[in-house]
Order: structure tokens, then C-alpha cells, then sequence
């Protein structure tokens, strides 16, 4: 069920789906942007990434307009000035939301006004990850070694289904309408019960 607290936040759109508890490194070009990474950083607040329709173009007018209605929120945790002199900024998925409608600021930035789809951490539960569906978690742990360095800093829960189910979203080769359905499900064992079927069919 949708939670009752809305909220007012920027809007990142990206060719990327961001699950809860998920990386996700960015290279920040345009002005816009740079505006709101330093005011999120000053108020120690998130933004909203939302997945960019139908494969658009991350630059742009075009852009603020063609999204996903359910994104989830980011937490920049670390900052770099690269070699080619943009902003690198290092950021963390944290709750779920739905757009409930959104206005351009005049530097074209889009604010959106949300709806919290997702309890604060604090105050989550984790679903206990189901025998059924440990093949899941095993392959998740054959592979963690390789792909532990995208995740620095992020503590691995493999017997939460939720977790298990958001990371293998993630680094499966899907395409994003798909990795979108899945992050819109609500119910983690859904979500485990839609990968299943994938990994048990490239394992085969």
C-alpha cells in the first residue's frame, strides 16, 4: 500500500533503473544539475531518479518530460572532480516513489511531487529470502566476488529477499522496461518469483 507522506524533490531522469540499496555513479555535465547536486548536498537531501521513456536522450528538454511514473530516491554519498573536469558523484538508492505530478524550474530542472512508496529505513522489515527461491541468493553470492567493487561500501544481506531481488535486477542484462516492471512490483517474493524463472533458464 502507497504511504500517505508526499514530498517535493528534484527529478534526475536516466537511462537507468535505481532499486533500493543500489549504486549508481554519475558524471554531471549540465548546469542544471550541478545546481541541484550542490543544493542536495547542502541540505543533505535526495533526489528522484526516474527511468527516461522509451530509450530518450539523458540531455535536454526531452528529457524532463518522457519518465517513469516510479522512480526512487538517491543519496549522494561521495563527490570527485574527475580528469575531464566534470562533477563524479557517488550515490545510493534508497526508497521507492510515485510521481504524482511535476513543474520545470527555469533552469529546466523538473521538481516532482511524490508520494513515498516505501517506509524510511529505518522502519523497513526485511522479508526473510524463501527456500524456493535460494538458487537465487547462491548465484548472487557466486558472483558478489566480481561485482563487489561497484558495490564499496554496501553490505551484502543475501537473506533478504528484497535485497537479493534488487541486486540481481540490477545486474542482470535485462532491458529497462523490464527492470522497470520489476522495481514497480511491491511485493519482494514477486519480484524474486519473476527473476526465477530467468536464472533457472540460463543455468539450464
Amino acid at each position: 500500500m502507497p504511504l500517505a507522506e508526499t514530498d517535493e524533490i528534484p527529478l534526475f531522469p536516466l537511462n537507468v533503473v535505481l532499486f533500493p540499496g543500489g549504486p549508481l555513479p554519475l558524471r554531471i555535465f549540465e548546469p542544471r544539475y550541478v545546481d541541484m547536486v550542490k543544493r542536495c548536498m547542502r541540505d543533505g537531501a535526495p533526489f528522484g531518479v526516474v527511468a527516461i521513456g522509451d530509450g530518450g536522450a539523458e540531455a535536454g528538454e526531452a528529457a524532463t518530460k518522457n519518465f517513469a511514473a516510479i522512480g526512487t530516491s538517491a543519496r549522494i554519498v561521495d563527490f570527485d572532480l574527475l580528469d575531464d573536469g566534470l562533477l563524479g558523484i557517488t550515490c545510493r538508492g534508497e526508497r521507492r516513489f510515485r510521481v504524482l505530478g511535476h513543474r520545470r524550474e527555469s533552469d529546466g530542472l523538473s521538481v516532482g511531487r511524490i508520494a513515498w512508496l516505501d517506509p524510511a529505513p529505518p522502519n523497513t522489515e526485511p522479508a526473510t529470502l524463501p527456500e524456493e527461491h535460494a538458487h537465487l541468493r547462491d548465484l548472487l553470492q557466486r558472483v558478489w566476488p566480481e561485482i563487489v567493487e561497484a558495490y564499496a561500501g554496501i553490505e551484502p544481506r543475501f537473506e533478504d529477499a528484497g535485497w537479493v531481488g534488487a541486486r540481481l535486477a540490477e545486474i542482470l542484462p535485462l532491458q529497462n522496461a523490464d527492470k522497470q516492471f520489476l522495481l514497480e512490483l511491491s511485493d519482494p517474493l514477486q519480484r524474486l518469483a519473476r527473476l526465477s524463472p530467468l536464472l533457472r533458464r540460463s543455468d539450464a
